[in-house]
This record gives C-alpha cells, structure tokens and sequence, in this order.
C-alpha cells in the first residue's frame, strides 16, 4: 500500500470511536485515512468487555418497552449532577439509535442484547434491562491477512488465549463444568476448538468482547478501502491559515506530511499512561501508591498533547477523571507482568474487601467504578491506596480469586510467587498479608453474623438487580453472600487502576475541539476518550465509554461530510 499524501479525513487512532468516524465519514463518499502508532490495530477497544451503553435501541426496546427518553434524561440528571448537558444527552440519545441502526445495516457490526441492568438501576431514571448491548462474536479468519495486525486481548482475562463473553453467559458453565454435564460438554467444546486454533493460527479466533468490536469495526473500515496504517504515529498538527490542514506521521524512521481536506480527529484513547499528567491529576497517585492501568500502554495522552499544541482547552474537571478499576499485579515469570482488572469476583458470595487496617469500607457488588471511587476515598492520606479481597477455602474453590482460577486448577505458584497470600486462620492470613489481625477477626465475625442468613448487615450486598446480576443466582436466598468459615483462608492485594480516562479534550456537541475562550480550532475534531465524556466523571452504566464513544464517532462522521458538502 502506497502512504498517501491528501484525503479529506485523517482519524488519528483505530479504536472503535475512531473507527466508527472513519467508517461514518467515507460511507457519506469522504476519502478518510487512519494512522495508528502500534503495529496492531484496536486500540483500548480490542482489550475491553465491547459492551455499549445505548438507551432505546432496537434490541433493548424489545427487552423493555417502558424506557423512554425522558427517563434517561432523568437517570443522567441524576449520576452526572453539575456536570449534566441536556443537549449532549439528547444528540446520544437521538444518535446512538440511528448508529446501532447504521452500523448493523451498512456493514459488519452486528449487536446482541444483554441482561445488564444500569449500575444504579433503583435511582430516578434507571432501568434494569435494555440499555447496554455487545458486540456479537466474530470469526477474526473474515479479516484475512489483516487477522494478524488485530490486537491480541488482555492476557489476563483470557484462558489460555480463550476469550469469554463479557456477557457472563458462556463463563457460567465454566464454573459449574463441574457440577453440570451440560455445562461440561459446553466447556469441553469450547477447549476443543481453542485448541485447535491455537495449532492452526497460534491465537483464538473465535474472538468476543471487545475484540470482536474491534475486528468488525476493522474489517467493516478495510472493506470499504479505508487504509489503516499501523506502525505510524501521528507526531505533529499541520496548521496553516488559522486552520488544520493535516499531520506530520512517522514510522519507519521516516516523516511524511499527509493534507486533509476537511479535517483532522484526534481518537488517541485518552491519557491512561501519560504518567506525568496522571500524577498531577490523580489523587491517590499524589499520595503515592501504585496505579496500574490495563489499557494499551501506547496511550500516552497524545491526542491532548497534539491539540494542545494549538491550544486547545484540556483542563482537568472532575473529581474522578478516569474510569476506575480495581486491579492486581500478576507476575508470569522471566520478567513478564500483567494487570488484572477485577470485573467478577468481588460479586460472588463469600469474598470481602478490607483496606490494611482489616475493616471492610463498600459494598463490594457494586461496580467496578464506585468501588474504586470508595477505596481512593477510604484511603486518603495514606501512603497506598490498597484493599485485600478476602475469601475461605470454599469461595477459592467455586469461584477462583482474581489471576487464581477455581478448582481444579492449581493454586500453589501463586502462594510462592505472593500473588495469593495464605493462612489456615484469619490470623495468619493477616500477618502472611501485612493487615491488622484482631480488626480482620473482628470484620469477618461481624459479617459472618448477618452472612449465614443472607444478608450483608454493613453495606447490603444484593440489594440491587446489579449487585445481583454477576453474583452466583444459585447461592440462595442472597447471590452475592456466603459466610467466611473454613481454613484456609486466602487474599488478594487489589490497588487502584482504569479502563480509561474521562477527562480530555473539551469539544462542541459534534467534536469540533475547543480553545479556553470558546472559540473552535477549525478543522480540528476529537472523539472518544480523547474528547471530554458525556458522562461528568460518572459510570452510571455497563458500556458508558464506547457506547457515547461510537455514537459521537458517527455524529462527527455525519457532521464532516455535512461540511465537506457531499
């Protein structure tokens, strides 16, 4: 493929908003290019649970016909507070039906619905079903030679490569392999066919989540004779006459200027790892402590770093300017390290999370953001902000804890490489993991009182559709409580990490990026987590980042071939 040197839309980056940009801007008949600085294509999307949060689309409307738009205004009202923009809302509102109905007409992308309930589903406004849909499974063998560019999924959150649905339906017979034949002829072919990849194409190939968003979105782009250049960063803004007229790209140890006619989109992934920016930015980093970000680790902030250069508004706005994820360090050996976001376990019944001082602090069924807002809280002032997932014997066998899977599989290299600490009491455990023995005695006592009969007296786990919903349905009368009683006892350093930045670049409704003044940088445009979310340093919901970041991709699509005139 020859590099070019004019078209009429450069998209700096190939996640799925990036992408949906693209793919939006040349089925209007643009001439679009997309540059992206790794080898691979996909970006935070290709790692992610690929689900989308889109209120009244046709898949959920038929799950619950009772939604309306006033009652996701309502619901947004509600979560985002002083940061809530009726005209934004509405543009998703209103978009995101006609981009679900876009994309699933004109190309690739398909959707399936879910069983998500909203995160706070008994606030003003929530619903328990019908907003958040998923990307459906996707044979990556349709993007040919391209199959190898796709970005591998996040280790840790695979079986030996497999990849699980983020729709939790398929990881149910995995637990219960075991216990049901159904289930165990379900896995067994599962791990046939993983099998038989792997030999024939060394990866998965059935793939689910986000990496089936980003191959579909992928081959959707290719098939339309969209080049994807991989392995080209966008280094330098193009501005002459008052407006963008293109970028400087390297690669190769060469920079080429490429000219767009109409304009340029920033969709970089946000600043997860711009570690001079989060340290300003993070308060549980100025404190000290660890964060550790599962996203691409080429998201160094460069979008907000190239619009700044021509002085775009990039302050920091909300208290919590990132997606927050519990997460824990996996050592592999050989030098190798993985982060583990810690999506499942801290749902089922029979594990708890205690700060240092041995006290639980949150209801640990909530979600992975408002857990993580509670722990950066709870922590303040402290050197670290940590927590231990604690669970017995029985929890560790049914359900596996973080990186440690469930039984049979083998749990001592965790023990010896002190992922996984260990006690035959709560005293042990304690000293083994560096916590305040008397007050985890005393917390695990308290809870074991109102456990034994269901309930969680402290911070009422299971008591939302949410808090229920990846729980354990067969652990009656409460899914997500079991008491803590037999020995051993084990536990898991969480530390604080992200699924991405909220943050950004400030932009009109239709992502045209903005100075401090107001004024708009012409021909500059950004999308995705690049761009300021809708979402006011909230997550009210499951798939609140791709779903307004695929809508608003599409809105800026539309809005450059209204501009280009075709």
């Amino acid at each position: 493929m020859s590099f070019p040197t004019q078209c009429d839309v450069i998209v700096v980056g190939s996640g799925a908003a990036g992408l949906s940009c693209a793919i939006t801007a040349k089925k209007r008949g643009l001439n679009v290019v997309v540059l992206e600085k790794e080898p691979v294509f996909g970006g935070t999307t290709a790692l992610s649970g690929g689900v989308l949060w889109i209120p009244l689309n046709h898949h959920g409307v038929k799950q619950n016909s009772q939604d309306t738009a006033d009652l996701v205004h309502t619901y947004m009202m509600q979560e985002t507070g002083a940061f809530y923009d009726q005209q934004a809302v509405q543009t998703f509102i209103d978009n995101g039906v006609k981009m679900v109905d876009f994309f699933e007409r004109e190309t690739e992308m398909q959707f399936i619905p879910t069983l998500y309930p909203d995160y706070h589903p008994d606030v003003a406004g929530g619903a328990n079903i019908g907003r958040s849909i998923l990307a459906k499974p996707y044979d990556i063998r349709g993007l040919g030679n391209d199959m190898k560019r796709l970005k591998l999924p996040l280790k840790t959150i695979t079986f030996m490569g497999m990849m699980f649905n983020s729709s939790n339906a398929d990881l149910k017979h995995f637990f219960r392999a075991t216990k049901s034949l159904t289930s165990f002829i379900y896995v067994a072919k599962r791990l046939v066919n993983h099998m038989k990849e792997l030999v024939l194409y060394q990866r998965a190939v059935q793939v689910t989540s986000g990496n089936a968003l980003a191959a579909r979105l992928a081959k959707s782009a290719l098939d339309l004779g969209i080049p994807i250049l991989t392995a080209t960063p966008a280094e330098k803004i193009l501005f002459e006459n008052e407006q963008v007229v293109g970028v400087q790209a390297g690669g190769e140890a060469v920079r080429r200027n490429i000219h767009a006619r109409v304009g340029v989109v920033l969709a970089c992934g946000g600043f997860p790892h711009d570690v001079q920016r989060i340290a300003k930015t993070y308060t549980h980093l100025k404190s000290g402590g660890a964060h550790l970000s599962p996203t691409p680790q080429s998201n160094t902030g460069d979008g907000v770093r190239l619009a700044e250069t021509l002085g775009a508004d990039t302050r920091i706005r909300f208290k919590d300017s990132a997606a927050w994820m519990p997460v824990s360090k996996v050592d592999y050996g050989d030098g190798e390290v993985g982060v583990f976001p810690h999506l499942l376990d801290r749902y089922k019944p029979g594990v708890i999370g205690v700060l240092r001082n041995g006290k639980r602090f949150t209801n640990e069924s909530n979600s992975y953001h408002d857990v993580g807002v509670d722990m950066i809280r709870a922590c303040e002032g402290q050197s670290e902000t940590a927590m231990w997932l604690i669970c017995d014997k029985t929890t560790l066998g049914k359900y596996g804890l973080g990186f440690v899977k469930p039984a049979p599989m083998p749990i001592g290299k965790f023990i010896r490489n002190g992922y996984l600490f260990c006690g035959n009491t709560l005293c042990e455990l304690a000293q083994a993991a560096g916590l305040n023995p008397q007050a985890l005695e005393e917390t695990v006592r308290d809870y074991n009182i109102g456990a034994v009969e269901g309930q969680d007296l402290q911070f009422g786990r299971g008591t939302t559709a949410f808090n229920r919903y990846l729980a354990d349905p067969e652990q009656q009368p409460n899914p997500c409580v079991a008491p803590i009683l037999k020995g051993p006892f084990y536990a898991v350093k969480v530390v604080m990490g992200d699924l991405g930045t909220f943050d950004g670049i400030q932009t009109t409704v239709v992502g045209e990026v903005k100075k401090q003044d107001g004024s708009v940088i012409r021909g500059l445009y950004a999308v995705g987590n690049d761009r300021v979310s809708i979402m006011g340093g909230k997550y009210p919901a499951a798939g609140i980042t791709h779903g307004p970041n695929m809508t608003f991709g599409y809105v800026t699509g539309q809005h450059l071939a209204d501009l280009a005139g075709v």
